[in-house]
């Protein structure tokens, strides 16, 4: 059986107050063990311990940007072997608390979890260590295999001793199922695996148009949807709401039962996609996790490698073989919001011949010069307003009447805690992962210094050229212009809960005033409306978010005879 044991530094309690700091002779320890018949494998990863006033909830679902986080600490395990321990000696970083000694005396629940490490020897020379998807789109908390405890409550006040196990496994997750209307494919990707140095699978989920499989001589355009990680194809259901299953509230939109409407949306979807009237297209998600997140945001880059290649040249090509498609620049669209939204808009500008459109829904920031509220170029630090003589936090996120719940230090704080050198799995580790180039290690470079905020100039001028697409089209307009008129179309929420519309009001900038060619798209923006605003100015957004496939697709149709080649067939598949 392995121990480690993790200490913690607890308060005296004084009657006077509970929020003194911790008196260091005064100790917590923290025993954590791992069974024998779950040690295997157990060589590299993360550690979290964490530590919740909700009784309710896992601590592990708790880790969160907005006020109602409770606390975690983590520390790196590298090269494991039976018998060693591993010590939390109070000098690792925390979050929203970084101290250790700062946490207040009281009752708590208490989990640890590790979150396992693979390495990876890169085609590039470098060996890294990182999470491999492992089914679940690279969540820390849901990763099948992982390891946790059992929570349990404790009080810190006094000297004690605390033992946890490591006793659970995260199960593996059942592939979705194929059926009449929706198939799932797994494809191994020769570009990546290569660049990996193991056998990488890119996946897709996609939906058949009515009739297709006895209709057999039509091929179909493909509509391509960019998002998180899917599942299963999202919004589409043969049978009506389940009304025997318990209402679900939603937070953000302020709805009961909304787990209801989610489910009418998906079953109206399903009523529509095989009615007499939708365009006949194959629509399908694309599943490409990488070790740092979710998804790869759809393009090549130093750090995750060719993902773009590995998408427009293997993955969409082998999909249009199998289930009959066109097969043809003029005949593929892309839609998305969020990442979806960066990733559609990237693609179209970076193989603009591949694609005959994007629908760019709340991107991601398309301008770095407002990456959500911080200007990499000209901005010393990323946490805080230049100042001589105060010290302002830059804000992080909002809602639609601007009261920010988490500022830019925190959201960063919470990721360092889940992992260094961007293994975090999260956002602002995604971006680095995908737009800078790698360090010594092979691991991205840092944009800023992830506790002090302060940003690397010449990583942001590699973001500039490399990625900011706002940028990249204004630099490259006279080779590309012609072939993105007509495809660009964005749409954003003037109230975005990330700050994402500053960057898409720099890139209409540009794209109004360009007129040799003039863009000949739309840019559109929602009255207070957050993330992730489709452009559909009928619908509220806890609705109009559910409806990105009946309300793209036909817009995309309708504009079809804009943008094809003389002389295609446009009339076999509207049938």
């Amino acid at each position: 059986m392995k121990q480690w044991y993790f200490l913690l530094l607890c308060p005296v309690i004084l009657a006077t107050s509970c929020q003194q700091k911790y008196n260091k002779t005064t100790k917590v320890t923290f025993s954590v063990s791992i069974p024998d018949s779950l040690s295997e494998g157990v060589a590299d990863g993360r550690m979290i311990l964490m530590l919740s006033t909700n009784e309710k909830t896992e601590p592990r679902f708790e880790i969160l940007d907005g006020p109602k986080t409770q606390l975690a600490f983590g520390k790196n395990l590298e090269a494991w072997n039976k018998g060693e321990k591993v010590i939390f000696s109070g000098d690792e970083f925390g979050y929203p608390i970084t101290d250790m000694h700062d946490v207040p005396p009281g009752d708590y629940y208490v989990q640890a979890l590790l979150h396992k490490y693979e390495t990876f020897k890169l085609s590039n020379g470098h060996t890294v260590k990182l999470p491999m998807d492992r089914g679940e789109g690279q969540q820390w908390n849901l990763a099948p295999g992982n390891l946790y405890s059992t929570p349990k409550k404790i009080t810190i006040g006094q000297s004690c001793h605390i033992d946890l196990t490591l006793h659970k496994k995260i199960a593996p997750i059942e592939a979705p199922k194929d059926t009449e209307w929706v198939k799932h494919i797994k494809f191994k990707s020769k570009l990546l695996s290569e660049f990996w140095g193991r056998d990488i699978y890119l996946g897709a989920h996609i939906l058949l148009p009515k009739d297709w499989a006895t209709k057999t001589n039509v091929k179909y355009p493909l509509a391509i949807f960019h998002g998180h990680f899917p599942a299963d194809l999202d919004g589409f259901r043969t049978s009506p709401p389940d009304t025997t299953a318990p209402c679900v509230y939603s937070e953000r939109f302020k709805l009961d039962c909304y787990n209801r409407i989610e489910e009418q949306e998906a079953y109206d979807f399903y009523k529509i996609w095989s009615g007499p009237n939708f365009p006949r297209v194959l629509a399908i998600e694309i599943q490409h996790p990488t070790p740092y997140y979710d998804d790869s945001y759809a393009v090549n880059s130093a750090a995750q490698g060719p993902y773009g290649d590995a998408i427009t040249y293997e993955l969409i090509p082998y999909i249009e073989q199998q289930f009959r498609g066109i097969g043809q620049g003029w005949s593929r669209f892309m839609y998305g919001g969020s990442t979806g939204g960066w990733e559609v808009l990237a693609a179209q500008v970076f193989y603009p011949d591949e694609y005959n459109g994007c629908f760019a829904a709340c991107p991601d920031p398309i301008d770095f010069r407002a990456y959500t509220v911080v200007d990499i170029y000209k901005d010393k630090n990323a946490y805080f307003l230049e100042s001589n003589f105060k010290k302002t936090p830059r804000p992080g996120q909002r809602d639609y009447l601007g009261h920010v719940s988490a500022t830019m230090q925190e959201l960063n704080y919470r990721e360092l805690v889940l992992g260094d050198k961007s293994r975090s799995g999260q956002q602002w580790d995604i971006w680095e992962a995908t737009y800078s180039p790698i360090d010594n290690e092979g691991y991205p470079k840092r944009l800023w210094d992830k506790v002090t905020g302060e940003i690397d100039s010449k990583v942001a001028d590699y973001w500039k050229e490399n990625y900011d697409l706002t940028y990249i089209m204004k630099r490259d307009w006279p080779k590309i212009g012609s072939k993105l008129k007509g495809k660009i179309r964005i749409y954003c929420g003037d109230m975005d809960n990330y700050y994402l519309n500053n960057a898409v009001y720099l890139a209409e900038d540009f794209l109004e005033k360009t007129k040799e060619p003039y863009y000949d798209g739309e840019v559109d923006y929602g009255d207070r409306a957050e993330h992730c605003w489709n452009g559909d100015q009928t619908q509220p957004n806890a609705i109009s978010r559910l409806r990105y496939h009946r309300f793209f697709i036909p817009k995309w149709v309708n504009d079809l005879k804009k943008s094809t080649p003389a002389g295609v067939d446009l009339k076999s598949w509207l049938y």
